[in-house]
């Protein structure tokens, strides 16, 4: 296995044409090795005293080639930090108990599966609280700090069709059927999912028997909140009849810890999540909307009497979609987070609906593209801990409070401080129908002012989602290798209001592609980019409009489709949301309007397509599934047109860059593609004389 990474490693810091002389010195640019040594910070929670931050490092290890994840503690006061749960497996979520003198924690540490541990934080002493068939989540700790409530996945029977006889002693028999009659059989997180459903427990702080409070052919999701009085517990689920084939139908229950009755508190078309219940017991805050069935709604923060009357949202008015419910401590207001423009915050909400900023850069731990993403955490006295980062830097932690932020740790600083990054600019682009698209630069780090560089145009995924500017691997060892990366929010991305996402509501790709064209041609305009050495990379959404416009323009030099859907009716079918994307993205199934999916498939202008396409999918995605690959890369090598496909082994749609090897070595294998043709086709190249199709201008 070593030989193996290895030689991946040096492969792909080996990319220049001419062989290279012996270092004389640490590397001065962003490498492949380099993303064993990062490290990113994520899940903060502060004490309710605020003195101190408890959260999960993930750190690279080239032993195990994973990020592993471990619980940190941070001083507010004097920013110094110290492991305390770091030994051996992995350990998450960290939860303060209501006093703030124990920590209650998930880890794998023992071996086996992982387990609900308490830490005593006094003495230093945990405790493994669960011996669990399966991973507890959602942990939530009683108002008294008795008791922790958690989701588990309960165990069902599959169905059993027809019989064999007995198998004799010692036989070596073939595995027994699978047999799946459920409409959701995998999701691309879980792989093929097993037979049961996930439920709300209550175990003691202390340890004991854990007591099953929910029930039902049905899945309960946290996060968990407790009323005051420590009586119920409020939640959220899709619980309806129809639930499997409506998936964006959940309300907000409450269930009786002592009875385990459960009643609804809301009930209408659309999805009910995230309840949070005030200090004092009245009210209880949650988002949601009202279910149109488009492709894109913003998710509001709503308020209703504790036994669901009176509902009403207190952020119609922001247009931007929130999340993560807080309650301040005096039960004036919520804490929620949101992406605004490419840039995710933290604001206070008043229950006037009034719009109170706290803070904002948070950035998630997925860090191969630069997405928004990140969470935060409240104490009592309305500090805020929350995960930020820059362009370059990964999410650290820092500490909002009295109106200012502060940065707590620098947990990259001596990797990157020794680093010659590619910065990055925003530059601005006006589309087609003068509408403005928010786009950022990543520079190579040796770009001089005047010169022009090859560019990669590097296409986000959702596609309702958002790019900004924060530390991203993938984009700087492109960088490091002498591409500029354009990274836009063409129409269709999130945080610019629900008018702008639902631009390609029932129509993409569609206009979206213009937007992007727009961009490449500003970046040309401002003096960036050589207009000669174009290409076009992106991942799943992304991945789906780089096949898109190598239909439609043959620009670029040489492409790399990740992850794309190339038929919109295979997918619809094949995917792990069969009930939501046909329903929510075209109106109408497959075989009810056949040339609707056909029209917006990439597969249907592969007939033009002239430009070498590189093809790129992790061998178990379940989200677009790997035969969606497999067709576009069939399809051009009938048509002669330069193609390879790359196989990611084990790795998932949404854990395509989570082992650094197999980041580093994805990346490498695009800059090796993208050099191969930086000349462009040779004169007689193998297309030169295939069937055309109907090229769009």
């Amino acid at each position: 296995m070593l030989k193996k990474l290895c030689a991946a490693l040096l492969a792909v810091s080996a990319l220049s044409a001419a062989p290279a002389a012996a270092p004389s010195g640490p590397s001065r640019t962003f490498e492949a090795r380099d993303l064993f040594s990062l490290e990113a910070a994520s899940d903060a929670q502060i004490s309710p005293d605020g003195t101190r931050i408890a959260y999960v490092r993930r750190s690279g290890d080239i032993m195990t080639d994973r990020m592993r994840p471990t619980i940190w503690l941070v001083d507010t006061r004097t920013g110094q930090q110290a492991p305390l749960v770091a030994g051996t497996g992995s350990h998450m979520q960290p939860r303060w108990s209501p006093d703030g003198r124990r920590l209650a924690y998930i880890s794998t540490g023992e071996g086996g599966g992982a387990q609900l541990f308490v830490r005593w934080m006094e003495t230093g002493q945990s405790v493994r609280i669960t011996g669990l068939p399966t991973s507890p989540e959602d942990i939530a700790w009683s108002p008294d700090g008795r008791q922790i409530a958690y989701v588990m996945h309960v165990p069902g029977e599959p169905l059993r069709l027809g019989s064999l006889p007995d198998r004799p002693e010692g036989a070596q028999w073939a595995p027994p059927l699978e047999v799946h009659n459920a409409v959701t059989y995998r999701t691309d997180e879980e792989g093929y999912l097993k037979p049961g459903f996930s439920h709300i427990f209550l175990v003691s702080a202390d340890g004991g028997a854990p007591r099953q409070l929910s029930y039902g052919s049905v899945n309960d999701n946290g996060p968990l909140s407790w009323t005051p009085d420590g009586r119920t517990i409020v939640f959220s689920a899709n619980r309806g009849a129809n639930w499997e084939r409506d998936p964006v139908n959940s309300e907000v229950y409450a269930l009786e810890v002592g009875t385990g009755n459960i009643a609804a508190l809301t009930n209408r078309k659309g999805p009910d999540a995230e309840p949070a219940v005030s200090p004092d017991g009245r009210l209880i805050a949650y988002t949601g909307f009202d279910d149109r069935e488009l492709g894109y709604q913003n998710a509001l923060l709503y308020v209703m009497d504790r036994d669901g009357r009176n509902p009403h949202a207190l952020t119609a008015s922001l247009d931007r979609s929130v999340s993560s419910p807080v309650w301040a401590s005096d039960g004036r207001s919520v804490f929620v987070d949101y992406d605004d423009r490419g840039v995710r915050k933290v604001a206070r909400i008043g229950l006037d609906g009034s719009i109170h900023p706290v803070t904002e850069n948070l950035t998630g731990a997925g860090i191969d593209r630069p997405y928004t993403g990140g969470g935060f955490s409240v104490a009592k006295d309305g500090s805020v801990a929350a995960t930020v980062g820059a362009w370059n830097r990964p999410p650290d932690i820092a500490l909002a409070r009295a109106g200012a932020t502060r940065v707590l740790t620098r947990l990259n600083a001596d990797l990157l401080d020794t680093k010659a990054l590619g910065p990055v600019r925003k530059i601005a682009v006006t589309s087609y129908d003068k509408r403005p698209v928010d786009a950022w630069l990543t520079l190579p780090p040796s770009w001089r002012e005047g010169q022009r560089v090859p560019l990669i145009l590097e296409i986000h995924g959702g596609p309702f989602s958002a790019y900004g500017p924060w530390f991203s691997t993938d984009d700087q060892l492109y960088a490091a290798a002498g591409y500029a990366v354009l990274s836009t929010n063409p129409r269709g991305s999130t945080s610019y209001g629900e008018e702008f996402a639902n631009l390609i509501h029932h129509a993409y790709p569609g206009h979206d592609y213009d937007d992007l064209m727009a961009a490449v041609d500003a970046a040309i305009a401002q003096g960036y980019v050589d207009p000669n050495r174009l290409f076009v990379t992106g991942g799943s959404g992304g991945g789906v409009l780089t096949a898109w416009i190598v239909g439609k323009t043959d620009r670029f030099k040489a492409a790399a489709a990740q992850k794309p859907v190339i038929d919109w009716a295979s997918f619809a079918l094949t995917s792990d949301s069969p009930g939501f994307f046909s329903r929510y993205w075209f109106g109408k199934f497959p075989w009810e309007d056949p040339q609707a999916f056909w029209a917006r498939s990439p597969l249907s202008l592969v007939g033009n397509v002239k430009t070498p396409t590189l093809v790129v999918v992790g061998s178990e995605d379940y989200r677009t599934p790997v035969s969606e690959a497999e067709q576009y890369y069939t399809a051009l090598q009938i048509r002669g047109v330069p193609t390879a496909l790359v196989k990611v082994p084990g790795a998932s749609h949404g854990g395509i860059a989570s082992r650094p090897s197999q980041a580093g070595a994805k990346a490498g294998a695009i800059i090796a593609w993208f050099r191969k043709y930086e000349n462009g086709l040779p004169a007689a190249g193998p297309i030169a004389d295939a069937p055309g199709g109907n090229r769009s201008q």
